[in-house]
């Protein structure tokens, strides 16, 4: 026969750790707060590439020729009044350095393209600044590469060179090696006479003149991120909602409590992780709760149909032995997928960088305290509820001169 452990024996000390964390947890939110992202902060948003320059373009034919720039071409189209309009497209993939590129280009009448290194340099992609009208016109019009070989660039470089702008926000976007950097500055942080071409130009005046292309640029406004906060928070409401009439109408009331119990406590361990650690509070860090929410849910459903399960088998068994044999039967399932699940995301952590970084440590935090919750926050809410409102037998009274 199979050992049972008595998980029933570890329900208080649980819950009494659990309460101790939530408690330093929320000290931390009111002490600190968040650390919030670039996603809920009113300011300018940047999105820049650290790639030099490679080659100029200027347009000195009729009508309007302009330039536009996707992952694997580049596209010029030129139109106007009393002119047969044309799009042409040259793929990446085509060539291989920087001078056959603008030597293609060169060779489109009214077009000029000159490049700002030597033709034999080899180029990764290409990138446009978004701070220069892509329309073309006498006047040089700057195309950025990323050199096949190019060094990353560390985070902590970007924010010494922004010092100046206060405390910026500032995110690696993909790869490290492809070297680009979502910024942002906060409202509070933007001095008058402040100009969206500023930032380029304290990180050219650091990396090097014409090091820096800004892909994007735009404004949030604080209504806006105040909006996507509140969303933040109505959906993680919604969802626990959305659990707790799916456990009831699956299973009585009190485990519909617990299993909402548990992923709320889930939940706020996270959020006390995320406080103490300073780790950004954005979108993805959102996306990590709700993946954990979902996680934990899937595992608590499965012992308490087992649960279910074992007290039609064992009809004559107390509660306590049903629910630690329950447990105990499923737990070897609950660590396996666990694991496997955690050996994915740790790979994440080990081989991305940024915010998929963050993403993948918040996961495995949520991974560990979703096993621990669905053990002994949701099933020890239901065995405290058992063990006080279940029903007691009838005392039968002796029968008199027996």
């Amino acid at each position: 026969m199979k050992t049972i452990i008595p998980f029933t024996r570890f329900f208080i000390p649980a819950t009494v750790l659990s309460v101790v964390l939530i408690i330093a947890g929320i000290a931390g939110y009111i002490v600190w707060g968040f650390n919030l992202g670039i996603d809920f902060q009113a300011g300018l948003i940047q999105e820049v590439q650290l790639a030099p320059r490679a080659f100029s373009l200027a347009y000195t034919g009729p009508g309007n020729a302009v330039v536009s720039l996707n992952n694997t071409s580049l596209t010029v189209a030129v139109s106007g009044a009393g002119i047969r309009g044309a799009t042409y497209e040259y793929l990446l993939a085509d060539y291989e350095t920087v001078g056959t590129f603008a030597q293609a280009l060169d060779q489109m009448e009214g077009i000029s393209a000159v490049s700002a290194v030597p033709g034999a340099t080899p180029f990764r992609h290409l990138a446009l600044d978004a701070q220069s009208a892509p329309a073309l016109g006498p006047e040089p019009y700057w195309v950025h590469y990323l050199p096949r070989e190019a060094s990353p660039v560390q985070l902590e470089t970007i924010r010494e060179a922004l010092a100046g702008f206060g405390e910026p926000s500032v995110q690696v976007l993909g790869d490290v090696s492809e070297r680009r950097f979502l910024i942002r500055l906060q409202d509070t942080d933007i001095q008058p006479g402040f100009q969206t071409t500023d930032i380029a130009a304290v990180l050219d005046r650091r990396l090097g003149e014409g090091e820096t292309a800004v892909t994007s640029s735009n404004y949030v406004g604080s209504r806006f991120s105040k909006t996507l906060a509140d969303q933040a928070g109505w959906l993680l409401a919604a969802t626990l909602v959305l659990i707790l009439l799916y456990a009831s109408v699956r299973f009585r009331p009190q485990y519909a409590i617990g299993a909402v119990l548990a992923i709320v406590h889930d939940a706020l361990i996270m959020v006390a992780f995320i406080v103490w650690t300073r780790m950004e509070f954005n979108t993805t860090t959102i996306a990590a709760i709700l993946t954990i929410l979902g996680y934990s849910i899937n595992d608590t459903i499965v012992i308490f149909d087992r649960v279910r399960e074992t007290r039609r088998i064992y009809p004559n068994d107390d509660f306590k032995t049903v629910l630690n044999r329950s447990i105990t039967e499923t737990l070897s399932r609950t660590f396996i997928t666990t694991l496997t699940t955690m050996l994915a995301v740790l790979s994440l952590y080990i081989f991305t960088g940024g915010s998929m970084k963050d993403f993948a440590l918040a996961l495995l935090v949520g991974l560990v305290s979703g096993v621990y919750s669905t053990i002994f926050i949701a099933n020890g809410f239901v065995y405290l509820w058992e063990m006080k409102f279940k029903q007691k037998p009838a005392q039968i009274p002796a029968e008199a001169g027996a």
